[in-house]
């Protein structure tokens, strides 16, 4: 499991342009003004080859009694709590403040590493502004400049020490051995996923209970079923039950995120009574984005009011409303009962042969000639913009690269064709799978 990095800090110390420049990216929304970010952000990244997932946080003003920033402060406690390591963001143009005195006292408590850094040190002039920071009795003390890079390099390379370098996936498991199928039950809070998994091995592994966020930690529990193995994922939750608050839906994004990293399969859990919602939609979006094979699975069957035709009306509407996903098979189950559970290992067992399968570089290369001759790729500048053939360089999930002219000119709408042919003609129905498009090599070489 990726280790979780969170920037927590007062408001417009430039925890938002720390989260972009780490994540590479402009997702957090950086301005000079105080609460820019009031819920969490994530993101992937990585520091000379050490993974990890970083998180954004709101302001954190430890005794302001002013509602909105008493809701951020709350969000900045969860992801605290959550997090594998936390840096703790000053600001070196204000100086030592009160609030920063009791963030520190708060952060002792937790038995994490914390690193410490003074930002808007944009210049060796501003090296002055550190010394009152000493104050606080920590150390070391890292000085940096968020928005231009200064001392970045130094906090994360101390931040990043004991992550490991990412290595490359294997697919097989040493001496022969068939690897288990890693499978991931995921979802919002009170979906009944401890509930499910409780179901699924037979005995009472996990709490139970009404309300949302009872189970603490991810749970890994390897068992066999008709002579397979596999290792059922039991999503962690974000609070104690003694402790929950109105943001914990927000946080299962990330505990989804983070269970996703490490699973093949995953149980998109999703309350039949309540149908899909929009934390839903962004948790099987997630797996969507990872590459993970998923199914859908509706829990609480057994409380719906059913006729003839609530099945179909019920797919109609998932399929609707997470068309990004209509690959996905759909299970109606119930956790209390076990109705219908068997059902969803028939899925994953057929899931499972997708997301391995591999197509002989021949074969797929007969199955491309005919789609390009039923659907020829369209010119580029005038000119034919020929595929010269295709391989599939990996598995989980299946990978298509294809050597082409002009890889730039491929429009998605072509992309979608060759998909969706790939998926019809090669057996690939209810996986998602990715194509790449490369600029063929004899044209390379003549660059």
């Amino acid at each position: 499991m990726k280790p979780l990095i969170a920037i927590i800090g007062r408001p417009n110390v430039g925890k938002s342009t720390l989260f972009n420049r780490l994540s590479e990216g402009k997702k957090a929304i950086a301005i000079d003004q105080p609460g820019a970010t009031r819920d969490r952000n994530y993101a992937e990244a990585s520091w000379n080859g050490r993974p990890f997932t970083v998180v954004d946080t709101g302001g954190f003003e430890p005794v302001s009694t002013e509602k909105i920033l008493m809701q951020m402060r709350e969000q900045t406690r969860l992801a605290m709590e959550q997090a594998d390591i936390i840096v703790f963001l000053m600001d070196g143009k204000d100086g030592l403040t009160p609030s920063d005195e009791e963030i520190v006292r708060l952060l002792r408590s937790y038995r994490k590493p914390v690193y410490y850094a003074v930002n808007k040190i944009d210049g060796p002039r501003h090296d002055e502004n550190v010394y009152e920071f000493y104050r606080l009795g920590v150390e070391p003390i890292h000085t940096i400049s968020a928005e231009h890079g200064r001392g970045v390099d130094e906090l994360m390379n101390a931040v990043t020490a004991d992550i490991p370098v990412a290595e490359p996936e294997d697919e097989k498991v040493p001496g022969g051995e068939e690897e288990p199928i890693r499978i991931a039950v995921v979802g919002r809070p009170n979906v009944g996923k401890s509930s499910l998994v409780n179901r699924i091995l037979g005995y009472e592994r996990t709490i139970v209970n009404p309300l949302p966020g009872t189970t603490r930690d991810a749970i890994d529990t390897p068992f066999e079923r008709e002579g397979r193995r596999y290792v059922l994922i039991d999503t962690a939750g974000i609070r104690r039950k003694s402790r929950i608050s109105q943001n914990l839906e927000k946080y299962s994004v990330i505990e989804a995120l983070r269970t996703l990293d490490r699973c093949d399969i995953a149980l998109v859990l999703i309350d039949g009574e309540e149908g899909v919602t929009e934390q839903d939609a962004r948790i099987a979006g997630l797996a969507l984005e990872k590459g993970v094979a998923c199914i859908l699975v509706v829990n609480k069957w057994d409380l719906v009011e059913k006729d003839n035709s609530t099945v179909g009306v019920y797919v109609n509407r998932l399929r609707e409303e997470l068309k990004f996903v209509q690959f996905a098979p759909i299970a109606f189950v119930s956790a209390l009962t076990g109705q219908r559970l068997g059902r969803i290992f028939e899925l994953v067992d057929a899931v499972w042969a997708q997301y391995t399968r591999r197509i002989a570089t021949a074969d797929l290369n007969a199955q491309l000639e005919r789609y390009i001759a039923e659907n020829p790729v369209p010119l580029y500048r005038n000119r034919p913009n020929k595929i010269v053939y295709a391989t599939q360089p990996r598995v989980k999930p299946p990978t298509f690269v294809f050597f082409v002219r002009e890889p730039r000119a491929i429009h998605f709408s072509y992309e979608r064709y060759l998909t969706n042919r790939i998926r019809e003609g090669l057996g690939f129905e209810s996986v998602p799978i990715r194509l790449i498009f490369r600029k063929r090599r004899r044209d390379r070489d003549v660059k």
